[in-house]
């Protein structure tokens, strides 16, 4: 029964902030401030999410093949290629260093 508690609990706390979002002043929405921070909220959320799932392992840090992937991408994408490729340098180099070790 507790996991009813827990689904209904989450339900209602996404309807309240979908609610408060809804309910800000539209002269809020215009500052530049919000406008910027609007924009770059995603790219820092999309960062946390990749460093966490790059460098975690449960309850430690780790320094693995993904880390190496992760690097592969972000040398294809100074190097300003399209995004497949950048998605396939950092496939190939993940699976080569699993593979190598």
């Amino acid at each position: 029964m507790s996991v009813w508690i827990a689904i209904g609990a989450t339900a209602l706390g996404c309807y309240l902030v979908k609610l408060l979002g809804l309910s800000v002043p539209a002269g809020v929405l215009e500052r530049p401030l919000v406008q910027r921070l609007a924009g770059l909220l995603p790219v820092a959320l999309l960062a946390a999410l990749i460093a966490q799932q790059t460098f975690a392992d449960q309850v430690s840090l780790v320094l693995d093949a993904r880390a190496a992937g992760l690097a592969a991408a972000a040398a294809a994408l100074a190097l300003r290629a399209p995004f497949l490729v950048v998605v396939a340098a950092a496939v190939l180099v993940t699976a080569g260093v699993r593979a190598l070790g």
